[in-house]
């Protein structure tokens, strides 16, 4: 009886530590980025990462002195994504794309998406639905 109480004790003690684990992996969109600095980057998609919790787009941007900075930037979760109607393949390598989103607080080359536009006129949102996360900014 008490080896049964000690199995049980455990598996509810590791499940709580795994659940809290990932709750602490996901974070708000205020503790990373700064919705007072919204960004327009067009440029060239160079990797797509589509992983949890949030999905990763790279591009190249040209900027205004010439050179190429690339940029990363967070999108939704895979599994919303795919809700959307959205496969890693909706962004191929080498695409020219205009993406709007908000830069990182620290003012690295890295932005929170939330749409991306085609040459073709196609705009899709493919941002993240947190909480605290502001709506795509105008172009």
């Amino acid at each position: 009886m008490h080896s049964t109480f000690l199995k049980s004790s455990t598996i509810v003690v590791l499940l709580v530590a795994a659940l809290a684990v990932r709750a602490s992996a996901h974070h708000s969109f205020a503790a990373e980025y700064d919705a007072k600095k919204p960004v327009t980057l067009k440029g060239t998609v160079t990797k797509v990462e589509w992983v949890n919790p949030h999905g990763w787009i790279y591009i190249d941007v040209k900027q205004p002195n010439g050179k190429v900075a690339n940029w990363a930037v967070e999108a939704g979760s895979p599994q919303v994504l795919a809700r959307r109607g959205l496969k890693k393949t909706f962004l191929a390598i080498g695409a020219e794309v205009v993406i709007t989103g908000y830069q990182a607080r620290d003012g690295s080359n890295t932005a929170n998406g939330a749409s991306v536009k085609f040459p073709d006129g196609r705009d899709i949102f493919f941002g993240s639905q947190g909480a605290d996360a502001p709506p795509a900014p105008t172009r």
